[in-house]
């Protein structure tokens, strides 16, 4: 299964905490899937620790790619999916995601239930 990590996911399964559920937890430590690391994930980072949003000790995505995650680029096939999306969820960084799911044949790694109103598989 390929299964693609939402921003929170991939902190709380870096920073062992256990706001990370089991499901989720053991669906990403088990290296029975391959796990995308979404751009998405390291601009929304980029973006929300210099405005003070998140406090990220180290190079997220170094650490994630280093322990075996596949790096999954924004391509434009994602981007002209997101148009495609009713706007259940108006996250621009979630929006994207759930494209690339829906391109990549993805499940989410998410506790974010909005992310239910999409035709996309999530887990937590």
């Amino acid at each position: 299964m390929r299964l693609i990590p939402d921003t929170h996911a991939v902190l709380w399964l870096l920073a062992d905490d256990p706001r990370l559920g089991g499901k989720a937890r053991g669906l990403l430590e088990s290296g029975r899937h391959t796990i995308l690391l979404s751009a998405v994930v390291a601009l929304e980072i980029s973006i929300k620790v210099p405005l003070g949003k998140l406090e990220v000790p180290g190079n997220v995505s170094e650490v994630m790619i280093a322990a075996g995650a596949h790096e999954l680029p924004i391509t434009l096939e994602h981007a002209d999916a997101v148009q495609e999306l009713p706007l259940h969820h108006r996250d621009p960084f979630d929006r994207l995601l759930i494209a690339q799911a829906m391109v990549e044949d993805a499940v989410v790694i998410s506790a974010d239930a909005a992310f239910d109103a999409y035709p996309v598989r999530r887990r937590w």
